[in-house]
């Protein structure tokens, strides 16, 4: 992909200094990543969740009448989605940079903020990703020979200027210097695909990054106040809630309910779910709540902080939703609000995100068949996996005892249901376990809890089919 850092020319200057090889020094004007100053040769691009955008044009060109307005205006719609879905803060960094100060804690105090600072060793330790392709070819050459140290929060403020880290912009002052912070949808809903080096590779949009440590993150704060006032809490506590979720995963409910523990003392986190494959599906995440642009809104405004206007009475539950109805959040109304313009070009590009298909040699092709027919029969999988959405088509929602699990994440949401989870691009969100928590480290503990809770009477043979069967899906 080619892309420049803004539009009128502005350079980036990155100096390999012969004794350390460090990146010493760079210019950069920052882009307002909420317009758009980010060009890229996007309708070329493969993205590597499974749609091409050039062959999804290619094919509606195909079959539509010459110059059909409505289609241009799909296409364009699709295209802006992918550059908010990008690069779009919603001004969020009035919280992390603003708030929270996350921006001093990755320059450092040699570089004006506090601490150590972030390099990007530390910063791939806890599962921020960059983007390969927006590195220069000679800074990635640096970074291949060594020249280039990754050991140093220099680097990491050099790969910002470039947007090469993927979910979260650096916003500049004049003498190159971090002036705040913000992070996109991207920052939890994307990953790499480590053909670079390990967490330095070419996009994947709409991959859930299972790598990375949201709490970790946060916890870098040296100012976890405004957290800890918002939940009514104190800022030590704040900080043992969030460090406890681990890698890949975030409590959205926790600004809701408070509730940052189960009754077990564990983490009341759940998984970051997929933003691919929804094309067709009713509910977006484990517990419903809403479809696609209710949730993009919800994690705009209340989770990423960003300034918009969001409604949800169902908030003002003061039994269920405690923080939520003290803290109005579903009456949230902004002067400026940057989030509901981008609901619908934001919405029309992750339903054009298709789910990644199983890679050939991952699956054996003949066991799945085998397995393909227990899902549709005896294991009863398709009853409630209907392909080919492998969800319901309406409500798909159950209850805890319907599928045999406790009540607690549930409980934590408006409709106290699970979602049927949509399969298609399982195979590629294995790592952290399966479920809403993850409490399911591999396809056949999924098949044994199912096998038991439905009394399925499957052989051991049968179950590694269907295993088989859900790797290929």
């Amino acid at each position: 992909m080619t892309r420049t850092i803004h539009d009128s020319g502005a350079a980036i200057l990155l100096v390999l200094t012969a004794a350390g090889g460090a990146l010493v020094g760079f210019a950069c004007t920052n882009v307002d990543s909420s317009k758009d100053g980010v060009a890229s040769s996007m309708m070329a691009e493969k993205n590597e969740a499974g749609l091409s955008l050039s062959s999804a044009s290619s094919l509606i060109h195909n079959n539509r009448t010459p110059d059909d307005p409505k289609v241009e205006a799909g296409e364009a719609s699709i295209l802006a989605g992918q550059r908010i879905f990008r690069f779009d803060t919603f001004g969020d960094e009035a919280f992390w940079g603003g708030a929270l100060k996350l921006h001093q804690a990755i320059e450092g105090k040699a570089h004006g903020g506090f601490g150590a600072g972030v390099s990007p060793k530390t910063a791939l330790a806890v599962g921020l990703k960059v983007d390969a392709e927006a590195i220069p070819r000679q800074v990635a050459l640096g970074v291949k020979s060594g020249k280039v140290s990754l050991d140093d929060p220099a680097t990491t403020l050099a790969l910002l200027t470039l947007n090469a880290v993927v979910g979260v912009t650096g916003f500049f002052k004049n003498d190159g210097s971090l002036k705040s912070l913000g992070v996109q949808c991207v920052f939890c809903h994307s990953t790499v695909d480590d053909s670079f080096a390990p967490g330095i590779g070419k996009r994947l949009d709409g991959w859930p990054n299972r790598d990375l440590n949201v709490g970790a993150i946060v916890n870098l704060s040296p100012d976890l106040s405004a957290v800890g006032t918002f939940l009514g809490i104190d800022e030590a506590t704040v900080r043992t809630v969030i460090t406890a979720w681990g890698p890949g995963k975030f409590d959205a409910e926790l600004f809701l309910d408070g509730r940052g523990m189960r009754p077990d003392g564990t983490t009341a986190a759940t998984l970051i779910p997929p933003a691919y494959g929804l094309a067709g599906v009713n509910l977006h995440t484990s517990t419903g709540w809403g479809s696609v642009p209710y949730w993009n809104a919800f994690v705009a405004v209340l989770e990423m902080h960003g300034q918009g206007n969001f409604f949800d009475p169902r908030l003002d539950d003061t039994v269920q939703f405690p923080v939520a109805a003290r803290n109005k959040s579903g009456h949230t109304v902004v002067a400026d609000d940057r989030v509901t313009p981008k609901l619908a070009g934001l919405q029309a590009y992750q339903l054009a995100i298709a789910a990644p298909v199983a890679p050939a040699g991952s699956f054996n092709a003949d066991v799945a068949k085998r397995g393909d027919a227990l899902f549709v029969g005896k294991a009863k999988c398709a009853t409630c996996h209907v392909k080919p959405l492998f969800t319901e088509p309406g409500w798909n929602m159950h209850t805890p005892a319907e599928i045999g699990i406790d009540s607690f994440q549930a409980d934590r949401s408006p409709d106290k249901r699970y979602r049927t989870t949509p399969f298609k691009g399982l195979w590629s969100r294995q790592k952290g376990g399966f479920y809403h928590d993850g409490r399911f480290a591999t396809f056949l503990d999924v098949v044994n809890h199912y096998g038991a809770t439905l009394s399925l009477g499957l052989t051991d043979a049968e179950k590694a089919d269907l295993v088989e069967c859900l790797k290929s899906i």
